[in-house]
């Protein structure tokens, strides 16, 4: 080969590997830059939810580990996801692999505790969906977790709204959320200064309790045989005596759940969250028997997972995975 010749081979060779090396460097930016706008878990695959039927409520209490996540899903499709979990790599997956099943509409978020496992699940949510309305809690907490999940929701813009007694969440279905605790004022333990929601759709009723001690259900109990509608909001009853389904408080703690509140609320269902083997031993074992010796028929989501009631013209049936 002459000088010419074996001159030419290079420069072709080079120019070749600068294209190579090119393309690469384009590849790795349009990889960078797709994961910045696209996490990969929007690519996860979504649970398999059977479809909602026309004007039915669903309302879905989901294994969270040691923590609260329930959903609450309207017959429009919008759904309201009150409190996700502890925010671990699993949990998370499965809260959006979860939500993505029930193809929602619309999304807002609740935070009824500044406690971890109340709001861990919410940041990525925030950067996944959009997110038109986030309710926080009357108490913050001074964690960086805390402050992370107020940063998100900062960072999407997203309308905000404290919660505390007599704010309320209408729908255009008719179904409400009415905050019945904490006072405005007066709280300074963050367990219960959790926020109490009564929900009504459908002709049902669903109490979801937070963190609360036996403490604040006395206080509740006490309170409300001063006046029956002394919780209502507006135009919007709360009869805690016609409480169908219960949440219970603290994942099942010893230290609520006490006779004088079940039995005012004479619910007929009790939905315990709390994780398999956790270090709390939740639910104790006289909680439980609290539930069982108020009628209440108990389903724990460390044995069944997800617990989903759907709601129709004024009853309800329980699925289980």
């Amino acid at each position: 080969m002459n000088p010419f010749d074996r001159r030419a081979a290079r420069r072709g060779a080079l120019i070749r590997k600068c294209v190579r090396w090119g393309a690469l460097a384009l590849l790795i930016i349009a990889l960078a830059l797709t994961a910045r706008f696209l996490s990969y878990r929007s690519l996860l695959p979504a649970v398999e939810i059977a479809a909602r039927e026309e004007g039915e409520f669903r309302i879905h209490f989901l294994a969270a580990g040691q923590g609260d996540c329930t959903i609450v899903e309207f017959p429009d499709g919008e759904l309201l996801v009150v409190d996700a979990g502890r925010g671990s790599f699993a949990e998370e997956n499965y809260l959006l692999r979860y939500i993505k099943g029930l193809r929602p509409k619309e999304i807002s978020l609740i935070a009824t505790h500044a406690d971890a496992d109340h709001f861990g699940g919410f940041t990525e949510l925030l950067a996944l969906y959009r997110v038109k309305k986030v309710y926080l809690p009357l108490l913050d907490a001074e964690t960086s977790e805390y402050r992370r999940f107020l940063n998100a929701v900062a960072r999407e813009r997203c309308e905000t709204e404290t919660l505390a007694r007599y704010s309320l969440i209408a729908h255009d279905s008719g179904a409400y959320l009415a905050c019945v605790s904490p006072l405005s004022d007066g709280e300074t333990d963050e367990n219960d200064a959790s926020a109490v929601l009564y929900l009504s759709c459908g002709g049902v009723n669903v109490l979801l309790c937070g963190d609360i001690s036996a403490a604040v259900e006395r206080k509740l109990a006490r309170e409300y045989a001063l006046a029956e509608g002394i919780f209502d909001c507006g135009g919007y009853p709360v009869r805690l005596e016609e409480t169908d389904i219960l949440k219970v408080a603290h994942h099942g703690s010893g230290y609520s759940s006490c006779k004088e509140w079940l039995d005012l609320l004479g619910a007929k269902t009790a939905v315990v969250s709390c994780g398999k083997g956790n270090a709390y031993s939740h639910p104790a074992s006289g909680a439980i028997a609290r539930l069982a010796a108020s009628g209440a028929e108990i389903f724990r989501t460390d044995e069944l997972n997800a617990v989903r009631v759907t709601v129709k013209d004024g009853n309800y049936r329980i699925d289980t995975e």
